[in-house]
């Protein structure tokens, strides 16, 4: 684990504790997301906020008036922390940790769904179902469309890989036969 992803799980942890006092939890979530699809949308405000050249109270002060009741306090103070410490590279892993912060402590998994073509929301719904039985947690789906897949899906939650893609299934199937044949 790297010193970055470290330092933006301790940030998540307060973020979380906050949000969890003010009953925000999700708003919160939802703002983080915002601010990181933002950044990664447009290089010119990461290259704003990661000068050197720029007093950090010029950017705190554009931040200030660009985000103006657009986010809750405790993301405008984490996000304002962050650029006076120059740590705005960390929004992305603190974002991941605070959604690994707030499933542990409601008990949600986030599922990465593989599939060769999108799948129709009741299909995502079929799979967070049947997930949510094998791991007794509320799992949300977060669809991927990988065209190298054959059919059948690959699921990641957490660490785990449940590999049900056609590719998986041949495999094993001539795993087996050649165990079987030694």
């Amino acid at each position: 684990m790297s010193r970055d992803t470290v330092v933006a799980g301790r940030y998540a942890k307060a973020l979380y504790n906050t949000a969890a006092e003010s009953g925000i939890i999700l708003e919160v979530e939802e703002q983080l997301k915002s601010v990181v699809q933002a950044l990664d949308a447009d290089p010119e405000v990461k290259r704003f906020l990661q000068s050197p050249r720029i007093s950090q109270s010029d950017k705190l002060q554009v931040l200030r008036t660009s985000l103006k009741g657009k986010l809750s306090s405790p993301v405008m103070n984490t996000v304002e922390l962050l650029v006076q410490r120059s740590r705005t590279d960390i929004l992305a892993d603190l974002l991941d940790s605070y959604i690994k912060i707030e499933g542990d402590a409601q008990g949600i998994g986030d599922a990465s769904v593989y599939s060769a073509y999108p799948l129709s929301q009741a299909e995502q719904d079929q799979v967070a179902a049947e997930f949510s039985v094998l791991t007794g947690r509320k799992i949300r789906v977060t669809n991927l469309v990988d065209r190298s897949l054959l059919g059948g899906l690959k699921v990641i939650i957490g660490d785990t890989l449940y590999d049900g893609s056609l590719a998986g299934k041949l495999e094993r199937l001539e795993k087996s036969f050649n165990d079987k044949h030694r």
